[in-house]
């Protein structure tokens, strides 16, 4: 009997992260129609759980805060993720094809991530002064929008270990992300004090706009992306990130980037796919009521916002919906 295979993901606190996660399990189910690969949702909103999918994904309720509050949650993953090969994705992402393969890639390893090593420089504290204070050649670095779990005591005793990590995250010398300790480190550390090792970048497994600023276009219906890295000179060339157009599975909008009318229309035209009501009447809609005026406001904003600053100066920057 095949091994069982799961998607993962999580949202708890703000309605916002529930509905990123409804907008994930939409893009799962669109590339994932015949295979036996469950999803399964952990969130403590249940209710929010639209019609078309409530028979065709796992919901697991909690209570709220029984993970902790912000990227906590993740350190639970051991306990969370389903028998067998389990696959975690952050909710504001949106996945581009079949996932497949990539268990194949990961099979074997307790704990895993998408990634390299760092063993200096600056990543939410001074590297080389963690890697001293536990007599470690590297961590791994990486983006926590994946992690890849196989139940078991190995998972376990990593994940027990991250979570007494995540107790000293000050004392260790990490910084904080949204006032809060980031995941990606404590993950690290525990990752490499158990000697559980990442899977090479590729370009293909995950990526972002951030690593990628010169721009990019997807289609989630057809399965089209692709993310752009200018090359140098470009001032907006990431030159951390090695590659310069990728085309990966998972597209992790981080940041505003779920408030762009691409992120939106795409969610659109999920839900009407998912539906069985997306056609050109559908498309032209969503064309009207999403691109148009976003996109006419983004250039207003673009247009306007250097003559504001002459004649007004800074606007406070506003709190994120993430936090």
């Amino acid at each position: 009997m095949p091994e069982q295979r799961n998607i993962l993901t999580i949202a708890t606190g703000k309605e916002y992260y529930i509905n990123l996660a409804i907008n994930l399990a939409r893009s799962f189910l669109w590339w994932h129609r015949d295979n036996n690969i469950r999803f399964k949702l952990v969130t403590d909103k249940p209710e929010y759980i639209p019609a078309d999918l409530k028979d065709k994904i796992d919901v697991h309720s909690i209570s709220p805060g029984e993970l902790g509050i912000g990227f906590s949650s993740k350190l639970h993953l051991d306990k969370l993720a389903g028998e067998g090969q389990t696959l975690f994705i952050d909710s504001d992402c949106l996945i581009f094809g079949n996932l497949k393969h990539l268990f194949d890639l990961f099979k074997g390893h307790k704990v895993s991530v998408v990634g390299g090593y760092i063993s200096e420089g600056d990543w939410f504290g001074n590297i080389k002064s963690v890697c001293d204070k536990f007599d470690l050649p590297h961590l791994p670095k990486f983006n926590g929008g994946i992690y890849y779990v196989e139940k078991g005591p190995e998972a376990t005793a990593v994940y027990e270990h991250a979570r007494q990590i995540e107790k000293q995250y000050d004392e260790i010398g990490f910084v904080r992300l949204r006032n809060q300790p980031n995941d990606e480190l404590i993950m690290a550390l525990a990752m490499q004090l158990h000697g559980q090792t990442p899977i090479p970048d590729d370009g293909t497994i995950m990526s972002d706009p951030q690593a990628c600023p010169g721009g990019f276009k997807f289609d989630v219906i057809s399965g089209e992306r692709w993310l752009l890295n200018p090359p140098l000179p470009d001032k907006r060339h990431q030159s951390w990130y090695p590659f310069e157009k990728v085309s990966p599975l998972v597209f992790h909008f981080l940041g505003y980037y779920t408030a762009d009318y691409q992120y939106i229309r795409e969610s659109y035209r999920l839900e009407k796919a998912m539906n069985g009501k997306l056609n050109w009447m559908a498309e032209v809609s969503g064309k009207l009521r999403i691109d148009v005026p976003m996109k006419s406001i983004k250039l207003f904003k673009n247009i306007g916002r250097p003559l504001y600053h002459v004649l007004f100066g800074y606007r406070k920057v506003k709190s994120s919906k993430r936090i």
